[in-house]
């Protein structure tokens, strides 16, 4: 005879909000009040209880059985089983993390510590746990969706982010993981062994599907790039509503590219035009710092000539004053 199919076992588990520790140990000695509790609990969270398929409902609950977990100090955990259908709901106070023998607090000091760059070990030593229960508590967060993780923190979904894509080695092979970033927070971090369009899209699509589960009206307004090909293809069919950019560096970096195609009258007609546009804006109280790849320059006084050109010419580092017919040469100005 074969062996009978195994059972599949449905994971029940309850986490309640007792407000306090020594709340839930009073309750622990009034069976009533603890079911009480747990089912006001859920009421007021509009959850329901995932029942088996026989039961009708009807709400009503009994203590089963308990536990103990010795590695947090003896706390007694408790379980509700139902008395139509005879589920049985695992009850996990909120002091309690589930499948850690950690207490909250303490995960949530040693996973911020890990962020700011310490190793595991420091961790570990700082919060008196082991590495590897450390190691498994990133890992458990690494199987859960970013964009659900983030939203259940309160952050909104980004309407405007960055799409890029890293480049890393796993053992000899090149990968590729496309990102997508909102200001200091990620909200995707993909992983692909091709970097081709299609490849880029199953990646990204993922980010779009959480997105959709959180918010169905959730629309993307602009998305900068750094000129990809597969990335911006993949950004146009996922997101064909947004306005793509280039990011301010990779577009400085291909502007010298692009000036060498551009003939001489017209890069002269150019420079005269950012002059005139230089000097407007100059003018306005409102706007006056321009923006760099390294940082921020005020921009100097500039007044007009009588033949209407500014005082000041650009530079690589900044801006210099022009010399004034008639004068001496001055000192040459080296760009750094």
């Amino acid at each position: 005879m074969g062996q009978a199919g195994k059972r599949t076992r449905h994971n029940r588990t309850i986490t309640v909000d007792f407000q306090n520790e020594a709340t839930y140990f009073q309750l622990l000695g009034d069976g009533k009040a603890f079911v009480e509790c747990v089912m006001a609990f859920l009421l007021a969270l509009g959850f329901q209880l995932a029942h088996k398929a026989t039961c009708h409902g009807g709400g009503c609950l009994t203590r089963h059985s308990h536990y103990i977990r010795l590695r947090l100090g003896g706390v007694t955990i408790w379980r509700i089983q139902c008395m139509t259908c005879k589920a049985v709901f695992t009850v996990l106070p909120h002091f309690v993390l589930r499948y850690r023998s950690m207490r909250p607090e303490v995960a949530r000091d040693a996973l911020l510590a890990t962020h700011g760059g310490l190793s595991l070990e420091l961790c570990a030593v700082i919060e008196h746990i082991s590495p590897m229960a450390l190691y498994r508590l990133v890992c458990a967060f690494g199987h859960h969706s970013l964009v659900t993780v983030l939203t259940r923190c309160g952050l909104p979904l980004p309407v405007y982010f960055l799409a890029d894509e890293k480049h890393s080695r796993c053992l000899t092979d090149k990968v590729h993981l496309p990102t997508i970033v909102r200001g200091r927070v990620m909200w995707h971090l993909g992983y692909t062994e091709e970097a081709s369009a299609a490849a880029f899209t199953q990646s990204y699509q993922e980010f779009q599907r959480a997105a959709s589960l959180q918010e169905p009206s959730y629309r993307v307004r602009g998305i900068l790039t750094d000129g990809f090909d597969s990335t911006t293809q993949s950004m146009r069919t996922l997101f064909p509503g947004a306005r793509l950019g280039t990011c301010l560096r990779h577009a400085l970096n291909k502007l010298p590219k692009k000036l060498m195609a551009i003939a001489s009258p017209v890069r002269k007609a150019l420079r005269s035009q950012f002059h005139t546009l230089l000097y407007r804006v100059r003018q306005r109280k409102s706007i006056r710092v321009f923006g760099s790849a390294s940082g921020y320059a005020t921009l100097p006084p500039m007044s007009p000539t009588p033949q209407g050109r500014p005082t000041a010419t650009v530079c690589a580092s900044g801006f210099r004053p022009r010399k004034p017919a008639g004068m001496p040469s001055w000192k040459t100005h080296r760009c750094p």
